[in-house]
Formats: structure tokens, sequence, C-alpha cells
């Protein structure tokens, strides 16, 4: 059994689009990024976000972004907007939010999101 290592990348946040951001942060914790890459075993990278204080939203998105989940039940659609979500939970769960819904929605996933590490 091949062993990889354990590698550390870190992305600089400063002047970056958070979408941007979220695709490249994904995209590490997936491993796709490696010359090993293997889909079916989950990569081994950490990744860490610095300076996300100083990330950009581009367009007209802290007013118009709506994010939308459903209970399951009729009626049950409830919608938030990125000027609320930023207000109450700040820019990191906003940052969570993309790379979770840009990873695949398998057993990995949880796996994956406790690589990151937001400075």
């Amino acid at each position: 059994m091949n062993q990889t290592k354990v590698t550390n990348v870190t992305i600089d946040a400063t002047g970056k689009a958070i979408g941007r951001i979220a695709s490249e942060v994904a995209h590490v914790l997936q491993g796709k990024h490696r010359a090993d890459f293997v889909p079916h075993q989950d990569g081994t990278d950490h990744v860490r976000v610095e300076h996300l204080n100083k990330a950009v939203f581009t367009g007209n998105k802290v007013e118009g972004k709506v994010y939308h989940r459903h209970s399951g039940y009729p009626g049950g659609l409830k919608t938030e907007t990125l000027k609320h979500v930023l207000a109450n939970d700040g820019l990191e769960e906003v940052l969570l939010r993309a790379v979770k819904r840009m990873l695949p929605n398998n057993r990995m996933r949880t796996e994956r999101m406790k690589r990151i590490d937001i400075v």
C-alpha cells in the first residue's frame, strides 16, 4: 500500500472572490492537484486559508445572493440572504458553505471539511 505524505496547502485570500477561493479549496481537499489522485480515496492534504477578511464579493452578491434550503414539508422552503449570513455567522461560514456545496455529497465530505483551517 502506498503511503501519501500529508501536506499543508496555504491559500492567500487577499483580493480574491469567495467563490474562487472555495473552488481552489475544494480542489485541494479532493486531492485533484496531486499526480497520484485516485477518485475513491480521500486526499490527505490540509488547507489553510489566510487573510479571509480581505476577500471580496463581486457584483451585487451581498444584497442579491440568496441561500435556499427545504425542510421536506409542504411550504417548507427557507431562504436566507448573504447579508444576513454575514451578519449572524460571519465570513468563515460563507466560505465553509461554499466549499461544502462544491464537494461531492458522499461519505468523504465530512472528513474533508474537517481539514480546512481558516486564519
